[in-house]
């Protein structure tokens, strides 16, 4: 492999070696940067590569002939950045765009700054200096194709929605998320393979597809998500994130922060023999998922029948019935309409089937394949002229403080001045991420990246809202609420103590007092203070939380007023907020 094509040790090994060739050549090199770069061709007759710390002579000479320097170009680059912007905006979008895809689920090559910008540059060599030269041809030609076509800016914006795949452990929500992301081109096929191979090495080779969402050591080796994984894909009329929520009980708080961003929930069922049972008997997680989107706000449900391939079930229509008949009692209960709210679909997570294209074995589902049906669903109504309500679901540091999160209402732009409840402190939006792609204003139901400035990053917990300045939303400890007790095995009295967990925000709050019974057919009030509660009953109590939080009455804004209780690890009980009780000081 020519040494000249990898991505030098450092630097100022090469810095002076074209470097004035390139500077005086700038104007021809703006005309030729980045837009139709030539396919490389590898040199077969290179000298075999010796790293530079064992002979540096080597790196400086043989830089001088060959292919051009990736240095200098790199350089060049460089100094260019602010034309570029100006006439190629389109092709540094789609060049970067496809390089955060390839380079974040692998983690190989240098991912950032002037690499990006190189075409068919430096970084890619990173990845690929293990792997063999037809592998790097086969990737090189692949580079000058970008999977994904940045809309030109005056097209109208694509609606937003935020999909959760829910459903029991080993159910196949990360295969079905990592094979749609392959179907609609957000993967490429190289990467997947690349993951083929790492799994069959460790002798996974059913769990490649999850990859793409599972991305770290830990959920890869066991094969379970543990936090919300994310990515995103688009159809024709819309743009969709995929939220890839864990199944495993012990991960359920991390699930719910997933669904409460979530616009429609896909419940993802394995028809194989024995799992559908497990996943829907008391303890699985199908029943408690199902209950958690619906109190997260989800209106709409799609179930998936997945592994619909597997030998035992061999896409039988009766398989499909008979999942069919004991869910939809229990979606029913929880408060899904079955004939508005709910759709099935038979699927095969691992083989894609009915995913993007029907299936010829299963003559029996007449309807769309999954990925046609997403895109036929009505829009969801939003008000981009309410408030601005930005629950936080992550923050870290990055040349600043960065929080993460789903915009509930209102639009938020660029040097926008917004308020951080329930501490009140005045920040200033940097800059924007939309999906990863940078914008200049988002609308409601996007999901974002904020950069902002005026606050540290200690300062902000998960649970913290943005607010426009003119309308705060309310925060406090006490607040009454209506709640059905789903599952507790004894009585609740005044004085429980439970985990609150309200859209983004985990709390623990104390029930203090139940002020009265609610009846579940007529919707009565009972005279009397009840002394209990116990389960299957509606009842409407004080609660106080530990600290102060962020909500909103769920009549004033539905998305923040409504909560689950959590205790022992099971979901106890379900709520709406009636109303704030303030402070007696």
């Amino acid at each position: 492999m020519d040494p000249s094509d990898t991505a030098p040790d450092s630097w100022e090994l090469e810095e002076d070696a074209e470097a004035p060739a390139a500077v005086a050549g700038l104007p021809t090199a703006f005309a030729a940067l980045n837009v139709n770069a030539k396919p490389f061709v590898p040199n077969v007759n290179a000298p075999v590569f010796v790293p530079s710390f064992l002979q540096s002579g080597t790196v400086e000479m043989s830089s001088s002939d060959g292919a051009p320097d990736p240095v200098a170009s790199m350089e060049v680059a460089e100094t260019a950045a602010p034309v570029e912007n100006g006439d190629t905006e389109a092709d540094m979008t789609t060049e970067e765009e496809t390089w955060e895809q390839k380079e974040e689920p692998g983690g190989g090559g240098g991912g950032g700054g002037q690499e990006d910008v190189t075409p068919g540059g430096a970084s890619e060599e990173g990845a690929a200096r293990k792997e063999d030269e037809e592998m790097m041809e086969e990737e090189e030609e692949e580079i000058p194709m970008p999977k994904v076509a940045p809309a030109p800016p005056d097209a109208p914006k694509k609606e937003h929605v935020n999909v959760v795949f829910i459903g029991h452990v080993d159910a196949g929500k990360s295969t079905i998320g990592g094979q749609i992301m392959y179907l609609t081109g957000m993967v490429d096929k190289r990467t997947l393979e690349k993951y083929e191979r790492e799994a069959k090495e460790k002798n996974r080779e059913t769990w490649y597809l999850s990859w793409a969402l599972d991305t770290n050591q830990e959920e890869r080796d066991k094969g379970k998500t543990v936090e919300v994984g994310r990515a995103y894909f688009e159809t024709e009329k819309k743009h969709f994130t995929i939220l890839d929520a864990p199944g495993h009980k012990s991960f359920v708080p991390n699930m719910i922060g997933g669904a409460s961003q979530a616009d429609l929930a896909v419940l993802v069922i394995s028809a194989r023999k024995g799992e559908f049972e497990t996943g829907f008997e008391k303890g699985g997680q199908t029943r408690e998922h199902a209950m958690l989107a619906k109190t997260a706000g989800v209106k709409h449900l799609i179930v998936l029948i997945n592994k619909m391939d597997d030998p035992t079930v061999n896409w039988s229509l009766e398989r499909y019935e008979e999942c069919k008949e004991k869910l939809v009692p229990f979606l029913k209960k929880v408060g899904f309409n079955p004939k508005k709210d709910i759709h099935f679909m038979p699927c095969s997570g691992l083989t894609g089937a009915n995913l993007k294209d029907p299936v010829p074995e299963c003559p029996w589902y007449t309807g769309l394949p999954f990925i046609a049906h997403l895109d036929s669903l009505p829009n969801f109504t939003r008000s981009s002229d309410g408030p601005v309500r930005l629950p936080i679901v992550d923050k870290y540091k990055d040349m600043g403080t960065v929080i993460l999160g789903k915009l509930e209402s209102g639009s938020i732009s660029k040097a926008q001045q917004l308020v951080m409840m329930p501490n009140r402190h005045t920040v200033e939006v940097l800059s924007l991420l939309s999906d990863d792609v940078e914008t200049d204003d988002a609308g409601p139901g996007e999901n974002l990246k904020l950069r902002l400035k005026g606050i540290e990053e200690e300062e902000i917990l998960p649970g913290f809202i943005l607010c426009s300045p003119d309308n705060l939303c309310h925060s406090g400890r006490t607040f009454d609420a209506q709640i059905v007790i789903i599952e507790h095995k004894s009585i609740i009295c005044p004085g429980y103590n439970a985990v609150l967990h309200i859209h983004t925000c985990i709390e623990e709050v104390q029930i203090t007092a139940l002020i009265c019974l609610v009846d579940k057919k007529t919707g009565e009030k009972s005279k009397t203070r009840p002394r209990f509660v116990k389960q299957d009953q509606v009842c409407i109590a004080r609660l106080r939380a530990a600290g102060v939080i962020c909500l909103e009455t769920f009549k004033d804004f539905p998305q923040m007023g409504r909560f689950t209780l959590r205790d022992e690890g099971k979901t106890i009980a379900i709520g709406k907020v009636l109303k704030l009780v303030p402070e007696k000081d």
